[in-house]
């Protein structure tokens, strides 16, 4: 049921990001584009999703999409960085207005912004790992009325 449904998002065009931890869901996080599993999953579920989150809350979820995003934005912005230099830079070194070494160097710098620009993921990779889960230990009192 779960493989069908996937295939009917996948027909209509959706991209589909599947979540499971059981048994039965190893062959629907396959058949998904992108599937996920919490480390207290079944091993099948682990071994099948794309990735593994910690932790049983599905918070996960949500910071592995958000990560994934600025990611990709990443990528387009330093793809978007290297086409302008080479689009700049190229023409003008093959006319032989730039000195080879002024070429070498600006190439260096291009490498370097892109790198430093990739860089920026570790801020927002940060956001996550400072959101900690607390786990409120019960009072002397709730132990007391639960026995």
């Amino acid at each position: 049921e779960k493989i069908e449904h996937i295939e009917a998002l996948t027909a209509s065009g959706k991209t589909v990001l599947m979540v499971g931890d059981g048994l039965n869901d190893g062959p629907a996080l396959t058949a998904a584009h992108a599937s996920l599993s919490p480390t207290s999953a079944s091993d099948v579920a682990q071994n099948a999703a794309d990735l593994v989150f910690q932790g049983e809350h599905l918070r996960g979820v949500s910071d592995a999409v958000q990560l994934s995003r600025a990611a990709r934005r990443r990528m387009i912005e330093n793809f978007a960085l290297a086409l302008g230099y080479n689009a700049i830079a190229v023409p003008l070194a093959a006319l032989g207005f730039v000195t080879p070494l002024i070429a070498a160097i600006a190439m260096s710098s291009s490498s370097l912004l892109v790198t430093v620009n990739a860089l920026r993921l570790r801020q927002a990779a940060a956001k996550f790992d400072t959101r900690k889960t607390t786990v409120q230990e019960p009072s002397e009192a709730q132990q007391a009325r639960a026995a």
